[in-house]
């Protein structure tokens, strides 16, 4: 069994980027676990694990998906929780794409899919990137820093726009110390 996903992988230079703002928000919210930048990549589906007729399925649908749509481009937004500001429980980064190439992509993708027995996405997409989780409640100082990255007028992208020109499907191995992503196999858009 393969526990699978399938993502955009960042380039190095978003990564620098990435790994630049943990640098500077770790100390004031160390409270959260900070993910590794080289391992910082856009969801697309998480498929959980796959025996090997699945993952082959899993392939075909990114492949034909990938097909379907065009490379684009999108750039960093501002960041955002999933929680509450006391018990955040995710720390991300938002994206901007205004073309709208990134929600066609993702939509053919549930597309072909669900035509190939997986489940649907209920949620809405909301293209993310993540930055930290939290476990437990922040304290009234980690709360005050989280505030101050969360005000409307803090910008802590970059609006560089980065490509994006395949999608990959990705292999997750959890330890204890992280997990590790290895891209299975590629597809161009």
């Amino acid at each position: 069994m393969t526990r699978t996903f399938i993502a955009l992988e960042m380039n190095e230079h978003m990564q620098r980027h990435l790994s630049g703002f943990i640098h500077r928000m770790a100390p004031a919210l160390p409270g959260l676990r900070w993910v590794d930048p080289r391992g910082i990549h856009l969801t697309l589906a998480f498929l959980g694990e796959l025996d090997s007729e699945q993952l082959s399925l899993a392939f075909e649908a990114t492949q034909l998906a990938a097909q379907s749509a065009r490379a684009f481009s999108y750039s960093l937004a501002r960041p955002g929780i999933f929680g509450t500001p006391r018990q955040p429980r995710v720390l991300w980064m938002g994206i901007e794409e205004p073309s709208g190439a990134l929600q066609y992509l993702y939509r053919q993708l549930q597309s072909e899919l669900v035509q190939r027995g997986f489940t649907g996405e209920s949620r809405p997409f909301s293209p993310h990137l993540t930055l930290a989780r939290a476990k437990a409640p922040l304290n009234p100082t980690e709360q005050a820093a989280l505030q101050k990255i969360l005000a409307p007028h803090y910008k802590a992208g970059s609006t560089r726009p980065y490509p994006a020109t395949y999608i990959h499907v990705m292999k997750s191995e959890l330890s204890r110390t992280g997990a590790t992503y290895t891209a299975l196999q590629e597809y161009s858009l």
